[in-house]
């Protein structure tokens, strides 16, 4: 009976996470790959699906992206272009300052103000950027890689707006 009520407790919040993450776009590339994390234990030194640090989810997320990252946040704080909090999009990758010395968290942006990071203890889940009591505290701020599969499900433009601006009266007075 407990086992059953552990299990209906961790599908519930898997069910929470799951919802939050639909804040990136629905089957973009991004959310694909976290899906299927939400819930994955938090490990020390952690790369596998066995379980993460907070360095080790996000290189993990950006392998299956194409894109490889080192395993340290330090490190991944060095990279890429320096993003305003106000401008975060979708895969950006976020920094803090936990412990009180330099760069030692980092975790990716997925929208409406929440990121999704291996936090100890909890694994794979979803926090507010605003929360007041710990993340808000100690963000640093924000870098934005260059993710090819990122950017390139951004740019394809839907087929309907193509089909639709072809048949506008003044697209079709072009044509004559």
């Amino acid at each position: 009976m407990r086992k059953l009520l552990v299990s209906l407790f961790i599908v519930g919040l898997l069910a929470m996470g799951t919802g939050a993450a639909q804040a990136a776009e629905a089957n973009s590339p991004l959310t694909d790959v976290v899906s299927d994390l939400y819930g994955v234990p938090y490990k020390s030194s952690g790369t596998t699906k066995k379980g993460f640090d907070c360095s080790g989810f996000t290189r993990y997320v950006f392998d299956a992206l194409g894109v490889d990252l080192p395993h340290n946040s330090a490190a991944q704080y060095k990279l890429g272009t320096p993003v305003d909090k106000g401008e975060l999009q979708p895969g950006d990758l976020v920094f803090f300052q936990t412990n009180g010395r330099s760069i030692s968290h980092v975790g990716i942006y997925i929208g409406n103000g929440t990121f999704v990071h291996s936090e100890t203890g909890r694994g794979v889940v979803n926090t507010k950027l605003s929360d007041p009591y710990y993340w808000s505290k100690r963000y640093v701020g924000a870098k934005r890689l260059n993710v090819p599969a990122l950017v390139a499900k951004a740019e394809t433009p839907k087929k309907e707006n193509a089909v639709q601006a072809a048949s506008l009266p003044e697209n079709q007075a072009k044509k004559q």
